[in-house]
């Protein structure tokens, strides 16, 4: 029975004061629960890497690639089909996701030898621990580290980021040095060393590509994804174990380092996809996910736990690579990664909630990896600091059904192009503007000069042409104008939210 019913004048008369107050608390335990008084979840973050938008069977019907274990997620969960990494690149999506910062806001070419993320500065993970978590990240960091030789401590990473525990990876396995780190320190230094290598057949950046460089002795790159995945049960289970003292709830971050290059699918995987040696190493990938989504079930943890998956930006496929396969890895969006163009940057994005977001649903609504910090701190009941998360903005409501479809649930989305110095996008409801020519990535050419009397950006209209083969930037100036604006006025602000 609804509250404003109990405290109608009909009502109150005929009623004594004490069976009032059991009626007032009866209907108050039976309303909805606000979800900052709900249970706080487990989170489980699932991050591929170099995945693109068209791999998954669920995002493509037509995928050359089995997926069953993501295609299951998207089945129990919500499914986005407009969710944006904050930059077509690994590092700056990634320090995005973590920062609620858009990552042209810093400096992101110094992460080989500095930490992009500054000291102090707030993350899901610290957010998530002043919360009462238990934090872990395994995988992929590609976000820096204060290197001074790699047999002292290495600060900076993940354990100075909010994260009690880490272990993974410096960055990818085709860049040197290739070694394993445990909190701050490195497993075992890359004292040998590795030559270069490339693949027949393939591109110079595809296939088992890796750079020449140091290498701990006796690491194997083709052990590196089941390695990391071991770790990530290992956190499965140790929570487990402290359930047993006392729930805590846990934030686990699994960043595997697949399926970037190098592809090196186990023998159980070579061939059995209809997309080469990419397409196997991607259903590699999928399995390891349904080991962790095993031990969630078999421990009885899943009930209760959010997990959110996604890819860090588009993938290395050319359109060759199509050609020859019939598989379309960025799922029919125009570009790859690195590029401002939609095959860039717009990822899978699937966020499965038992008992709280209704299985098998699709949101349209335009969300960027960004917006993961206000939203959990909404999950939590938490307020976010005005310094923190600049760029972040909660989609819970859409999670809960409640946000109306045709309502943002944020402002427009401003990006920096991977390759390209100058190059940004913004995009904006059905618009999308980049501010120059050409790919901005990958996709060659990069960059194109404009020739007299042509117009010096590209302006679509997603909704009419969602593959972007139009520029409506000669026929829409004011259009243009008016975002063009908008960009800068992100830009200079230093935040949007």
């Amino acid at each position: 029975m609804p509250l404003h019913f109990f405290l109608s004048p009909a009502f109150i008369p005929s009623v004594p004061a004490t069976k009032l107050i059991t009626l007032l608390l009866t209907g108050l335990a039976l309303s909805p629960i606000p979800a900052h008084a709900a249970e706080k979840p487990n989170i489980l973050i699932l991050l591929a890497d170099d995945l693109g938008y068209g791999d998954p069977g669920c995002y493509n019907p037509k995928s050359k690639i089995a997926t069953p274990h993501i295609d299951r997620l998207a089945r129990e969960g919500m499914r986005f089909t407009d969710a944006h990494a904050p930059g077509p690149l690994c590092h700056p999506s990634r320090y995005g996701l973590l920062t609620g910062r858009y990552p042209f806001r810093t400096d992101i070419t110094r992460w080989p030898q500095q930490p992009l993320i500054e000291e102090g500065q707030m993350t899901i993970a610290s957010l998530l621990k002043s919360q009462g978590y238990r934090t872990a990240m395994v995988g992929k960091w590609h976000l820096g580290f204060r290197e001074d030789g790699y047999d002292k401590p290495l600060p900076g990473g993940p354990v100075a980021c909010g994260f009690e525990t880490y272990f993974g990876f410096r960055a990818s396995t085709d860049i040197p040095p290739y070694f394993y780190i445990r909190g701050d320190r490195a497993v075992a230094p890359p004292t040998g060393h590795i030559e270069e290598h490339h693949s027949p057949g393939w591109a110079s950046n595809q296939g088992e590509f890796w750079r020449g460089g140091g290498i701990a002795p006796g690491l194997a790159l083709k052990d590196v994804l089941p390695r990391l995945t071991d770790e990530a049960l290992h956190v499965i289970h140790s929570q487990v174990r402290a359930n047993q003292d006392g729930r805590k709830p846990f934030l686990l971050y699994f960043a595997p380092t697949a399926p970037h290059t190098p592809w090196l699918p186990s023998p159980e995987f070579v061939g059995k996809s209809g997309a080469g040696m990419y397409g196997d190493f991607t259903m590699m990938v999928d399995a390891e996910i349904g080991r962790i989504l095993a031990a969630l079930d078999q421990s009885g943890l899943a009930k209760d736990t959010l997990v959110i998956f996604a890819s860090d930006n588009g993938p290395t496929w050319y359109e060759a690579d199509v050609a020859k396969f019939g598989h379309a890895s960025a799922g029919g969006w125009r570009g790859m990664k690195s590029d401002a163009w939609e095959g860039g940057h717009r990822m899978p994005f699937i966020v499965r909630w038992p008992g709280r977001v209704k299985a098998g649903t699709v949101s349209e609504q335009t969300i960027c990896f960004t917006d993961l910090l206000a939203t959990f701190a909404e999950i939590c009941g938490a307020k976010l600091p005005d310094e923190a998360g600049p760029d972040s903005f909660s989609f819970l409501p859409v999670l809960e059904g409640v946000q109306p479809a045709d309502k943002p649930i944020r402002p427009p989305i401003v990006m920096h192009a991977g390759s390209a110095a100058s190059m940004m996008m913004i995009r904006s409801g059905d618009w999308k503007l980049i501010n120059g020519l050409g790919s901005g990535g990958f996709t060659k050419p990069s960059s194109i000069k404009p020739k007299p009397g042509e117009p010096a950006v590209q302006l679509y209209n997603l909704r009419a042409d969602p593959a972007e083969t139009t520029n409506l930037a000669t026929q829409h100036p004011d259009k243009v104008k008016e975002l063009l604006a908008a960009l800068q006025a992100t830009v200079d602000r230093g935040r949007s939210r």
